[in-house]
Parts: structure tokens; C-alpha cells; sequence
């Protein structure tokens, strides 16, 4: 899909990979509304690309239904949705509050069933539209240190897979997102930077994420990535299950407080 005069809503667009991808979209001559919790943030990007900023909280069906009605109102149907929003900063099962995991569970995926609900039935109508997932590597691997994040990223690819499979058909495409270390708050706000280096990958800039997301919605492509060395890594875990949790185990050190 080309991305010229379309509508797009980017949420967890106020810094980071959104951020960046509403930037880059409006560059390919997209209409774009720019969401996010930080509501002042959103509307400081949105400033930046003669976009339209909306506070929202993605954890809220009615708070993304809201969003979606904003954006129709003020361009017209909405044509691609980017479900970037995501947090994280929780560890053990055993040791992490339940109501930190449910509310994990609601931004990381129930914001993104929010959305189908809130964008699918027009767009089934239409027979075209486009809905991305950002979800990350943890979801096809693991983020070592952060089981919930883990676990709802690969609901997140679940989802994603489910969806291009059910909807393909009907004109409805969907891409899933799979960064691998991108230089963005979240990564400063997890465990993540206890582990060797070499575990993220490559670290990349935001700005390099957008340009693989714009190509790869160009391209219709379901799986996005973000550096070559992700689909080797994912080939390995295939391959070689155990060998790979082997691998796994070695890097999960004292330093999580996991045991």
C-alpha cells in the first residue's frame, strides 16, 4: 500500500519508533494522527508534521473508539492503523504484582483488539484497509528479565498472524513489527541493558525503524524486521529448541532477580 493521502492513526507516538513513523509517513504524504498518553508530547509531534495530536490512553476501548472518531471526523476514513503503543518493567511471576501484569495485558494487547473493533468493520466495507502491530523480537524469542513483556508480545504475534490469515482475503492487510534493540525510552526503563550487547542486536535509531516499517507497508510485507540478523536468530530457535534455551538460561544472570 502506498501511503499517500492516507489516514493513519500512530499511537505511542510521542517519542520513539511512533514518533519517528508518523514523521515518515507524513513524508510519503499520509494524513496522520498522532496519539499517545502523553497528550502535550503527542501534540508537540503532531505540531512538527501538520498532523493532529490526541491524548490517549490505548488501555481505554472507549478512549480508542474516541481516538478513531477524531480522526475521521477531522480526514476522513481511517486507512491504516499503527498499534505501537507498549510498556514494560516486570520480571518474575513470582515477584510481579498481578495488577501489573493485567495492565500489561490491556496496552500491549487488548489496545490492539481495541483497535480491530474500533477500525475492521469500516474497512471490511471499504474491502481495504491496513492494520500493524508493533510487537517486537520478545515475541517470537524472549526478553530475558521481563516475563510478562515476553508473554504479551507473543499474544501480540498471535493476534497479528490470526488476523492476516482470517482477513487477507477481504482486502484487510496486517503487518507485525519485530524491532530488535531501537535506542527509544523504553530501553532505558528495562533490564534489558544488563545483558551482554550482543543480545539486542543491533542497536538501531528510531529513524531506521520507520523507513523498514514505510517499506515494509509498501511492500504489504506481514513480517517486519528490523535488522537481517533477527530472522537468523528465529531460524535457530526453530532448529535447535533446546540448544537455543540453552543459550538463554546462560544469559539470564543474578542481576534480574529472577532467582
Amino acid at each position: 500500500m502506498e501511503l499517500k493521502d492516507k489516514v493513519c492513526i500512530v499511537t505511542g507516538a510521542a517519542s520513539g519508533i511512533g514518533a519517528a513513523s508518523a514523521r515518515a509517513f507524513v513524508a510519503e504524504g499520509a494524513k496522520v494522527v498522532v496519539a499517545d498518553i502523553n497528550g502535550e508530547g503527542a501534540k508537540s509531534v503532531a505540531k512538527d508534521v501538520n498532523g493532529l495530536g490526541v491524548a490517549c490512553d490505548v488501555s481505554s476501548e472507549a478512549e480508542i473508539e474516541a481516538l478513531v472518531k477524531a480522526a475521521t471526523d477531522a480526514y476522513g476514513p481511517v486507512d491504516l492503523f499503527f498499534s505501537n503503543a507498549a510498556i514494560t518493567g516486570a520480571g518474575n511471576p513470582l515477584k510481579t504484582p498481578l495488577d501489573r501484569w493485567q495492565k500489561q495485558w490491556e496496552v500491549n494487547v487488548m489496545s490492539q483488539v481495541y483497535a480491530i473493533r474500533a477500525v475492521l468493520p469500516a474497512m471490511l466495507e471499504r474491502g481495504s484497509g491496513y492494520l500493524v502491530f508493533t510487537a517486537s523480537m520478545a515475541g517470537i524469542l524472549m526478553a530475558p528479565g521481563e516475563a510478562v513483556y515476553t508473554v504479551t508480545k507473543h499474544a501480540s504475534v498471535g493476534l497479528a498472524k490470526w488476523m492476516s490469515a482470517t482477513y487477507h482475503q477481504d482486502g484487510v492487510r496486517t503487518s507485525l513489527l519485530a524491532p530488535l534493540g531501537v535506542r527509544t525510552p523504553m530501553l532505558n526503563t528495562t533490564d534489558f541493558e544488563k545483558l551482554n550487547p550482543t543480545a539486542l542486536g543491533p542497536i538501531k535509531e528510531p529513524e531506521e525503524v520507520a523507513e523498514v516499517v514505510v517499506e515494509g507497508i509498501r511492500a504489504e510485507r506481514f513480517l517486519i524486521h528490523t535488522d537481517p540478523i533477527a530472522q537468523r536468530w528465529t531460524e535457530g530457535m526453530v532448529k535447535d529448541m533446546d540448544g537455543w534455551l540453552g543459550g538463554m538460561r546462560k544469559m539470564i544472570t543474578p542481576n534480574f532477580g529472577l532467582k
